[in-house]
């Protein structure tokens, strides 16, 4: 294992965040404080409660994840386009280190980020709305895989783009929906019986659900459910990332 490799990538794609922290870091905590003080502190005090829990509250989950999910995406795809980009990608695949050491040094630095991200997030919200974790061990766990998972997810999608627009299609077309459409601002079993059943098709549910269930001890999808399903789709895109290093797609051409 080629520790100082992965250590170069890590430190390198860290000291560009913190280079940009208003875009990388303020940016998102100010956009999500924007959604607590409008859905947590205003329209929340004069709903009520779902599952035993304030709508302020029970929106938190949802909120990380919504910030959570864009940003791993956006920060390691960024990360390893700009290589091609800049036509620096041949020289990082002539280097000395193979792609799990690639894949450890951009998705570590994105996941990195991400969990900052998403623990800075949860501080703001304490201004906002009363809360209380159930089970912080499974929050910072499931903070954690959730920010692997789509960082490497990310970084497909950066390996994929051919320019600085389809980094944006996936996050914002796609991710941003099905957010919205998987349970961030309700409980999904307060839609009919139909529409429950189409929303499990949602992978975003599953994520959502998990997170929720660590804080309030409840949930929409069973926690083992939920687990197994964001274990799937990463072991998806370690197998992709492996396909794509292996075939060369997209890095050579």
């Amino acid at each position: 294992m080629n520790i100082h490799g992965i250590r170069a990538i890590y430190r390198f794609e860290m000291a560009r965040t913190f280079r940009t922290l208003m875009q990388s870091i303020a940016s998102p905590v100010l956009s999500t404080s924007l959604y607590f003080i409008v859905f947590g502190a205003a329209i929340g005090s004069r709903m009520g409660e779902i599952d035993g829990t304030s709508y302020g509250a029970f929106i938190i989950p949802g909120l990380i994840m919504l910030s959570l999910l864009n940003e791993s995406i956006s920060n390691a795809s960024f990360g390893i386009y700009m290589p091609k980009w800049a036509g620096t990608i041949y020289e990082l695949l002539s280097a000395p280190v193979s792609w799990v050491e690639v894949l450890l040094g951009y998705v570590g630095a994105a996941a990195t980020k991400s969990v900052m991200l998403g623990l800075l997030i949860l501080i703001t919200a304490r201004f906002f709305v009363a809360y209380e974790i159930a089970h912080p061990i499974w929050m910072f766990a499931f903070l954690v895989l959730t920010s692997v998972t789509f960082s490497l997810f990310g970084f497909i999608i950066g390996l994929w783009a051919d320019d600085f627009q389809k980094l944006q299609v996936i996050p914002l077309m796609v991710v941003t929906p099905l957010t919205f459409l998987g349970g961030a601002f309700y409980s999904i079993s307060m839609l009919p019986p139909l529409w429950q059943k189409i929303t499990l098709f949602n992978p975003v549910v599953y994520l959502i659900s998990g997170f929720r269930w660590s804080f309030y001890g409840h949930a929409d999808v069973h926690i083992a459910v939920s687990t197994g399903m964001t274990l799937g789709f990463l072991a998806i895109c370690l197998a992709i990332v492996s396909w794509i290093f292996r075939t060369g797609w997209k890095l050579r051409s």
